[in-house]
């Protein structure tokens, strides 16, 4: 099915992890509520990690993410023929996920009665620290353009401990330029939790605040296309 299997299981495995830790860490009555940064980043690099292995052993390249999959596509490093199923089985895959955490901590959601108390989209989604859209944009564009970078120069990613590799370079990613708006990099990663949560009955839910949506969307989608066409011009 042109590696939409693959993306589909490896991107809902990356949000089951990455987004169960939003929820370990907000929710009330959990006992990782609270923890900090350096937690987060460690958990997403490693929530990737185990993505990829996923996704490349169900016949995928291990993309995950809509901005990897155009990037390539763009300047050649990907058929476009696939670019259709990757990023189908990465949003539906991303939902899926969201949807899980959400049965696995529900009892936590109701112990949780307001945004105020951790009950926020930001379990699922990114939010800026400081909310100014242009920067908010740049700081997804820049923190997008590096992680694809290096994706480039690793070859295939998927192979052997490369996938751990990744998973390190999303923590350090996450640590560096994530604390900005908490590093999407990733459109599906971002809008199919949003919308999980927004369509989902979670109990006590914020708003999904997609007036901010569209930052995790198009800033990975530039930086991916700017790191790939680096990568052609210096080749």
């Amino acid at each position: 099915m042109n590696g939409f299997i693959g993306e589909f299981f490896g991107t809902m495995i990356l949000i089951i992890l990455g987004a169960g830790t939003g929820a370990s860490i907000n929710l009330n009555k959990t006992y990782a509520k609270g923890s900090n940064w350096t937690y987060v980043s460690v958990a997403w690099g490693m929530a990737v990690t185990m993505g990829v292995y996923v996704a490349g052993m169900l016949g995928s390249d291990g993309h995950l993410n809509p901005a990897v999959t155009i990037g390539f596509a763009a300047f050649g490093f990907f058929p476009w023929a696939n670019v259709v199923p990757y990023l189908v089985g990465q949003f539906l895959g991303a939902f899926i996920g969201a949807a899980i955490v959400i049965l696995q901590f529900y009892p936590h959601f109701k112990a949780t009665p307001d945004e105020a108390s951790g009950n926020s989209v930001g379990i699922f989604a990114t939010r800026p620290a400081i909310k100014n859209p242009t920067f908010n944009f740049l700081s997804e564009v820049i923190a997008t353009w590096a992680f694809i970078f290096v994706l480039l120069n690793l070859g295939d990613f998927t192979d052997g401990l490369k996938p751990f590799i990744v998973g390190m370079l999303i923590m350090i990613i996450g640590m560096g330029l994530g604390t900005t708006t908490g590093f999407a990099l990733n459109p599906a990663r971002d809008w199919g939790p949003r919308l999980a949560y927004a369509i989902l009955p979670v109990p006590h839910r914020g708003s999904a605040e997609w007036s901010y949506a569209w930052v995790p969307m198009c800033g990975p989608i530039v930086g991916g296309l700017l790191a790939a066409g680096l990568q052609v011009m210096i080749k």
